[in-house]
């Protein structure tokens, strides 16, 4: 089952933060994480229900570095929206 220690980031871009100020947080998350898992951990660990989860699979890219080459990490990443009114102090810029 997957808990807090799934997700890896909150992801702070410039699209991520205008989505803030509408009360749309972006979360990077590893690949097993599903909606509901990440809908219970913000209940348990943030006391909030999101009001809509929408996920999007990012695949790991082929990257070469000095001629050898590497690939790069999948990884899910989560738009959650909070209710309205709803913040989270420790995720705030």
């Amino acid at each position: 089952m997957a808990d807090i220690t799934d997700i890896k980031t909150i992801l702070y871009t410039e699209k991520s933060l205008g989505l803030q100020e509408t009360g749309v947080i972006v979360v990077q998350t590893s690949p097993r994480m599903t909606k509901n898992s990440l809908k219970k951990v913000f209940q348990e660990y943030f006391g909030l229900v999101p009001e809509k989860v929408n996920s999007l699979r990012m695949e790991g890219k082929t990257k070469r570095f000095k001629g050898v080459i590497g690939h790069r990490d999948s990884f899910k990443k989560f738009y959650v929206k909070l209710p309205d009114g709803a913040r989270i102090e420790s995720l705030a810029v």
